[in-house]
């Protein structure tokens, strides 16, 4: 039969030779000799960041979110555990909508770094199937030993010491083979109880682009704890900003829509020697000027990972401006409005809210440029959707 192929040519609509390369080349230029690609990409993509230390609530945004989309990803790893109200789950590997819509397709990208352990935890508690979850094949395995590392030497910058830091350095400094900082490099392909999950997270996202399906990117931390444009050396191990969330991704920035900010009204660090704040405060602080009861402050502010007391700050309106810039944020997530006010406790409209409270939304718009146009009280599933304003 292949004989008979060249007397194809005259009538083909596209012609490749395939003396010099390779099917997926071939592949490639049929697609493009075709005319199959978009005259131009169109914007899928809604990255969710937080503006601060981390901590923002960006969990509960995201599980609320869930629903508009039809793939769900997370990048970064398990220092950085995002709580839902509902269900009730910790998430620290998996996107924190992964059961508040269980018809998305779950990715884990090629930058996120992995504690097994973890990872086969959420697996199991969310029933995942491997025709639902993709986790990027270059995606780097935390070892035993790289926890064991930060528990000795990253104490005095409020590290979570979950090994993140040095399996990333490890990734860096193991191209050349062997051993680093006392482990071989080991990616996600090579994790046999991870087989049936592995595949390319980029053809992934490639097939949603294709079928228009929006995609929700979910990052972690703040961007106070970006390595590069945090207060170092008290910062994490990678670029927390929309634009390192997309790199850690593979997803280029023509395809983002919507970068959604989340904010906290107050503030938080790690506890303990975990950098600088503008001007540090207390639960009794917040509780006396909001009249809720300091007990239920303490008990929210506690790290989801670390497990220690939260250190808490005054807004920081420079920190805003500057996080908006970085971020390119069209959309600001205010969370925690009842700090302000217990008299937000209860509220179910946006014009439910104190006057003082309208006030401070305002504010917030003017500095980062940007509409708040979803609220949180406390801890809870219930969000006030508002209309932009700006």
């Amino acid at each position: 039969m292949e004989v008979e192929v060249p007397k194809l040519e005259p009538i083909a609509d596209v012609v490749v030779s395939t003396n010099a390369i390779d099917a997926p080349s071939v592949l490639a230029l049929a697609i493009a000799g075709l005319g199959l690609h978009p005259s131009s990409p169109t914007p899928l993509v809604d990255v969710i960041v937080g503006a601060q230390y981390g901590s923002e609530g960006k969990g509960n945004i995201c599980a609320h979110l869930a629903n508009d989309y039809q793939v769900l990803m997370r990048v970064g790893g398990p220092n950085a555990g995002h709580m839902v109200a509902e269900p009730l789950y910790k998430y620290v590997q998996l996107p924190s909508g992964t059961q508040s819509n269980k018809a998305a397709k779950i990715l884990v990208g090629a930058g996120a770094t992995l504690w097994l352990p973890q990872v086969l935890e959420e697996i199991e508690d969310c029933k995942l199937t491997p025709e639902r979850l993709s986790i990027d094949p270059q995606a780097m395995i935390i070892e035993t030993l790289d926890r064991e590392m930060e528990e000795q030497s990253l104490e005095v910058i409020g590290s979570t010491k979950q090994g993140v830091g040095v399996a990333t350095a490890r990734k860096i400094l193991g191209r050349g083979g062997g051993g680093q900082y006392g482990a071989p490099t080991r990616l996600a392909r090579q994790v046999k109880e991870l087989k049936d999950f592995v595949r390319c997270t980029k053809r992934e996202l490639e097939k949603a682009y294709a079928a228009g399906h929006p995609i929700m990117l979910e990052g972690t931390q703040g961007t106070d704890l970006s390595i590069h444009h945090g207060p170092y050396p008290h910062v994490t191990s990678r670029d927390t900003t929309a634009s390192g969330c997309l790199a850690d991704a593979g997803i280029a920035p023509n395809r983002v829509r919507k970068v959604i900010m989340v904010t906290r009204t107050y503030p938080i660090r790690v506890g303990g020697t975990s950098g600088p704040m503008m001007k540090e405060i207390d639960a009794q602080t917040i509780a006396q000027r909001s009249k809720l009861p300091i007990e239920q402050i303490q008990k929210t502010e506690v790290g989801t990972v670390s497990g220690k007391a939260r250190r808490i700050g005054e807004f920081d309106w420079e920190q805003l401006r500057r996080a908006a810039v970085l971020n390119g944020a069209t959309d600001i997530a205010l969370t925690f409005v009842d700090y302000l006010d217990a008299a937000n406790a209860t509220a179910k409209r946006y014009e439910d809210l104190t006057s003082a409270t309208h006030e401070f939304v305002k504010q917030v718009e003017a500095v980062a440029n940007a509409p708040v146009t979803l609220l949180s009280v406390g801890f809870g599933p219930d969000l006030i959707t508002r209309n932009e304003t700006l």
